[in-house]
């Protein structure tokens, strides 16, 4: 059905609907590249090796070094640590646990950025997919009425026509659904990770409190 035809010709056929999808399925997939290169950026630093040096630092009483050393990571971690020493600094434990629960809000919003997006074109796009193959079917019922012949092979050809948007939607939808249930899955483990680094670094600013 394809053969010989371009990609303009094969969206033409398709209608407009195909060309609404291939939009979805570029910020669809441009959301999932940015998104991947986020979390690997923001995992190069495990937290066991960040919450080891950090911990370090805060034990010997270096708080202008661990403050540095956030500094240096990029990582929900780092921000959330670096407002949990700052406050400290200040004004002491009890309110340096509040800064860094705040802190993990802020840094949980962030890493939800563009997951709405990804969530509305995992379920929208099957419903634009169904809606083009039904103005197919309805377009190709009226050519065939107004012609008045060609059998079912006329029939057959606008239906397998008007299937296009719903394969199309299909094929942006579920990559989209998966994607966005990785994320989602990213996003709770970072704020997993982010719960277990303040019960560390309260322990260890307990401790450098009470020298």
């Amino acid at each position: 059905m394809f053969e010989g035809k371009s990609i303009i010709e094969i969206l033409n056929m398709g209608g407009v609907t195909l060309y609404i999808l291939l939009g979805c399925s570029v910020l669809s997939v441009t959301i999932i590249c940015y998104k991947i290169f986020e979390f690997w950026s923001k995992s190069r630093v495990t937290r066991v090796e960040f919450i080891k040096k950090l911990t370090k630092y805060v034990e010997d009483g270096k708080l202008d070094e661990a403050l540095d050393y956030c500094d240096s990571v990029n990582s929900p971690l780092a921000s959330v640590s670096k407002a949990g020493i700052l406050a400290f600094k200040v004004k002491g434990e009890t309110v340096s646990e509040d800064a860094m629960e705040r802190e993990i809000m802020i840094q949980t919003v962030n890493l939800e950025t563009f997951t709405t997006i990804l969530a509305t074109l995992g379920s929208m796009t099957v419903y634009v997919g169904l809606f083009g193959t039904v103005l197919g079917i309805i377009s190709a019922f009226h050519d065939i009425s107004a012609v008045g012949a060609g059998g079912i092979a006329v029939i057959i050809g606008g239906v397998s026509e008007a299937l296009m948007a719903t394969a199309a939607g299909l094929s942006v939808a579920v990559p989209a659904s998966v994607a966005y249930n990785f994320v989602a899955k990213k996003i709770d483990k970072f704020v997993i990770q982010m719960e277990y680094c303040v019960s560390a670094l309260e322990e260890v600013l307990f401790k450098n409190r009470s020298k």
